[in-house]
């Protein structure tokens, strides 16, 4: 799933309507298999312009080797840029994405990295096996109504006191993405959301929330990073 969006190929949906877990998963699934070599090539040097979310991954990793170290599952991992870029920093880290041609591409591009296809509404990991978890702007085609269950995933999975690591947009809407990286079509709702929602959707799962990093206030495209624990 994606990492970031276009604006300017987005355009106003009415809300955020409810529809069946298998319609909008197959949905994303197709959508990003058909945007799969244009969106590698749109965030594959993204990192290098954005320190603040680079000093967010980096804290992370802290957090990660303070915990003890372990597996770290970047969920929705998209071509793998972020799960290469936690590599580097000492973070065993792997991906798992929705999108097969994502996998290939991430793989290809990563040979020395494991990654694998799957879904965070239902993550094939056991109870309480890996260390850390970030959703890198991964839970934006996810409908509101399915949040909570995706958190109880990441919160079965995390280790007790393990961190979760969220990036996400920043607003109140939802927008039906139509058209994609390199003009491909797509048919997605981008979910923006507002920090205040996600932090007691958290809470709600049995997290502890202990940072918030709001990027771009001032943009037109806000975001934000919400990191969090698993309490005991």
């Amino acid at each position: 799933m994606t990492r970031t969006e276009s604006p300017l190929e987005d355009r106003n949906a009415p809300g955020s309507p409810s529809r069946n877990t298998d319609d909008w998963l197959v949905d994303a699934r197709t959508s990003y298999d058909t945007v799969a070599d244009s969106y590698a090539n749109f965030v594959r040097d993204a990192l290098a312009t954005e320190p603040y979310l680079r000093a967010s991954l980096a804290l992370f990793a802290e957090l990660v080797h303070a915990a003890g170290d372990g597996p770290v599952a970047d969920v929705g991992c998209g071509p793998g840029h972020v799960t290469a870029h936690l590599h580097k920093l000492g973070v065993d880290a792997f991906g798992i994405d929705l999108s097969p041609a994502m996998i290939d591409l991430a793989r290809r591009d990563h040979p020395d990295l494991r990654f694998e296809v799957g879904s965070m509404t239902d993550l094939q990991l056991a109870d309480a096996s890996i260390a850390a978890l970030l959703a890198f702007w991964s839970l934006i085609h996810i409908p509101d109504d399915a949040v909570p269950s995706v958190l109880g995933h990441f919160h079965r999975v995390l280790r007790p006191g393990g961190p979760l690591l969220l990036g996400f947009h920043v607003g109140d809407e939802s927008r039906l993405k139509t058209q994609g990286y390199g003009g491909h079509p797509m048919n997605v709702y981008v979910h923006r959301r507002l920090p205040d929602r996600v932090a007691a959707w958290l809470r709600d799962t049995g997290f502890t929330i202990k940072a918030h990093l709001l990027i771009g206030p001032d943009t037109d495209a806000p975001g934000a990073i919400l990191i969090a624990v698993r309490q005991p």
